[in-house]
C-alpha cells in the first residue's frame, strides 16, 4: 500500500465519521493488530498463509465505533482474513432476555469475501455464522438444512465443520449491506432445532471474511451496534 493509498482511505473515512468531541483514532498493518475500542475490541485478524498486506484503521467516541480496512489479497482460494468488531459476553444464553444489532457497510463490487457474523459457543466448540452479504466465490461449510425466516431475514441454514469445531451458517437469501438482526431470535431458533442447548456465548464478532481483493480494495463498517438485556 502507498502512502498515496493510506492517504486516499484516510481522507475517505475521516469524511464519513462523524465530528465527536474526545474521538480516537488508530491503524495498524500488523496481521495481528487489535485495539479496544470501549466496549468492543478490533481486529486486523490476517491469518491465511497465502494472504497479501492488510491495513486496518480505526475511530471511536462515546457509544460509536467506526472501522475499515485496505486488503490486496490473492486470487486464489481460502479465506485469507476476517478483520472485524467484537464483543465478548461470557454468560449462558439463557440469561439472555434480547440481543440485537445492527450494521451498515460499504464492500467493493469486485473480489470475493463475504460481511457476517461470527458467533462463539461453549469454549469455541460451536461458530455461528450469520451472512449478510457475500460476493464472489465464497460459501458456507457443510450442507444445506433448511430454509429460516428468523432474526428478521429469511436464511438458508447450513452445517457442518472445519475440523476444528461445528459451523453452523445462516446465510441470507438475499444480500444485505445495512440493517437490524435479531440474534437472540437466532440463537433461540438454533436450540429449538435440538442443536444446541443453553449454551455459553462467549464472543459475538462482525466484520469482512476476505478471500480474494487483488491489487487493492477497501471495505468499511460504517456504523455498528450491539444491545441486550
Amino acid at each position: 500500500m502507498t502512502a498515496r493509498d493510506f492517504a486516499v482511505c484516510s481522507l475517505v473515512v475521516a469524511l464519513t465519521f462523524p465530528a465527536v468531541a474526545h474521538a480516537q483514532s488508530w491503524s495498524s498493518s500488523d496481521r495481528w493488530g487489535s485495539v479496544d475500542a470501549n466496549e468492543f475490541t478490533i481486529r486486523n485478524d490476517v491469518w491465511g498463509s497465502t494472504a497479501g498486506p492488510q491495513t486496518i484503521w480505526a475511530s471511536w467516541g462515546n457509544g460509536w465505533v467506526y472501522w475499515g480496512v485496505w486488503a490486496d489479497h490473492s486470487n486464489t482460494g481460502g479465506i485469507k482474513s476476517y478483520p472485524h468488531v467484537a464483543r465478548w459476553f461470557g454468560k449462558n444464553t439463557s440469561d439472555i432476555h434480547w440481543l440485537g444489532s445492527w450494521f451498515g457497510v460499504n464492500v467493493p463490487s469486485a473480489g470475493a469475501y463475504d460481511t457476517s457474523y461470527d458467533i462463539w459457543f461453549n469454549g469455541r466448540a460451536t461458530e455461528l455464522m450469520i451472512w449478510m452479504n457475500k460476493q464472489g466465490d465464497v460459501g458456507p461449510i457443510g450442507s444445506y438444512q433448511a430454509t429460516a425466516s428468523v432474526g428478521g431475514h429469511s436464511f438458508d441454514i447450513y452445517r457442518g465443520s472445519n475440523g476444528s469445531n461445528e459451523v453452523i451458517s445462516y446465510l441470507r437469501t438475499s444480500n444485505l449491506y445495512s440493517g437490524n438482526v435479531d440474534i437472540k431470535a437466532i440463537m433461540d431458533d438454533l436450540q429449538n432445532r435440538g442443536w444446541l442447548y443453553n449454551p455459553w456465548l462467549e464472543e459475538i464478532q462482525c466484520g469482512f471474511e476476505i478471500s480474494s481483493s487483488s491489487a487493492g480494495m477497501v471495505f468499511e463498517m460504517q456504523g455498528f451496534s450491539l444491545w441486550d438485556g
